[in-house]
């Protein structure tokens, strides 16, 4: 589903000292002002230019797959937002939000394979070469379309047509102005925007296509629901749970990456009674973010979460073409 913008008109005075200090930035990583530092492993980057909600957790998780399946070692780079330590570690898939943050944690439970986490991915990558002892490998930066201060061998960001009637931040939802796409290797759009191709052609862009089906497996449950979420685009969660046919009875939507306590189970229980609820349905993301709150919270309603998919349409040439530039690496 495409994000849809939110500008903030109050904000458009502000948005000239932003595009300032994105021109300042680029000047100084093309200066050496700023280094650029390099990885002995190739690095795969999966970002895009909006802020939040457009399906590059999904993404890294199936591209993971794809590649661990040719028999290649991957790991995974993250700055774990919103985790409370500040030095690189390999995150523990049992491990808490607090310690990794919740994408790292569900990358690394989903995808299978390792993930590490610091504030500059470069030191979380040094980390993961040290792990590996010299072994041939990839890694995925994740959210890594603005980190520019590490080097990668293959830019890839997800773009929809949201993206092309959205604004710079603060006003707008977009990191970066939209020709910054120009510097993406492979540009991923909704399969069901095919249309948006030709767009990106008609700018001169040379990136590869590729389409993703995105895919939100919802558990069938019969009867009313109380649905919550603390993602970037919490309606396009509840209107894909109505569309799959089931009563949204309640809506509670929290801030992105919302940290769960008992205060917001009060909350939840007091709104699933009210509609009478016979479940609580929420994101695997969130399911994450609760950590043992997951279990009080089951045991007054059943808990159950949908899980994102992202699918490559022809996944395996996509991957024949994503193995191809690695190996033109000098």
């Amino acid at each position: 589903m495409t994000r849809i913008s939110s500008a903030r008109p109050m904000l458009w005075p502000l948005v000239p000292v932003y595009r300032l200090g994105l021109a300042l930035r680029g000047f100084q990583l093309r200066s050496g002002m700023r280094p650029v530092q390099q990885l002995r492993l190739p690095v795969i980057s999966i970002g895009n230019l909006s802020t939040g909600g457009s399906g590059k957790t999904p993404l890294t998780i199936a591209l993971s797959r794809a590649l661990t399946a040719r028999g290649l070692h991957v790991d995974v780079l993250s700055r774990g937002y919103g985790r409370h330590s500040k030095s690189a570690s390999r995150v523990d898939p049992d491990g808490s939000v607090a310690d990794f943050g919740d994408e790292p944690l569900l990358i690394a439970r989903d995808a299978g394979v390792p993930v590490y986490v610091a504030p500059e991915r470069y030191q979380a990558g040094l980390l993961a070469e040290r792990d590996t002892a010299g072994q041939v490998g990839i890694h995925l930066l994740d959210d890594g379309f603005q980190h520019r201060q590490l080097a990668r061998d293959v830019d890839i960001i997800l773009l929809n047509h949201g993206d092309f009637a959205d604004h710079l931040l603060p006003a707008g939802n977009l990191r970066e102005p939209l020709h910054a796409a120009s510097r993406a290797h492979v540009i991923a759009i909704p399969e069901e925007e095919p249309d948006l191709e030709a767009e990106i052609r008609a700018r001169g862009w040379r990136a590869e296509i590729w389409r993703l089906r995105r895919r939100m497996e919802i558990p069938n449950i019969t009867g009313p629901i109380a649905a919550f979420c603390g993602i970037a685009r919490p309606e396009q969660f509840f209107e894909g749970l109505e569309s799959a046919g089931l009563r949204v009875a309640s809506r509670i939507a929290f801030a992105d990456h919302h940290p769960y306590d008992l205060h917001d189970l009060d909350c939840l229980l007091a709104a699933a009674r009210s509609v009478r609820a016979i479940a609580f349905l929420t994101t695997e993301k969130d399911r994450v973010r609760l950590g043992s709150l997951a279990k009080s919270l089951a045991e007054s309603l059943p808990l159950k979460s949908a899980q994102l998919h992202a699918e490559i349409e022809n996944e395996d040439a996509a991957i024949d073409c994503l193995i191809g530039r690695l190996a033109q690496r000098s």
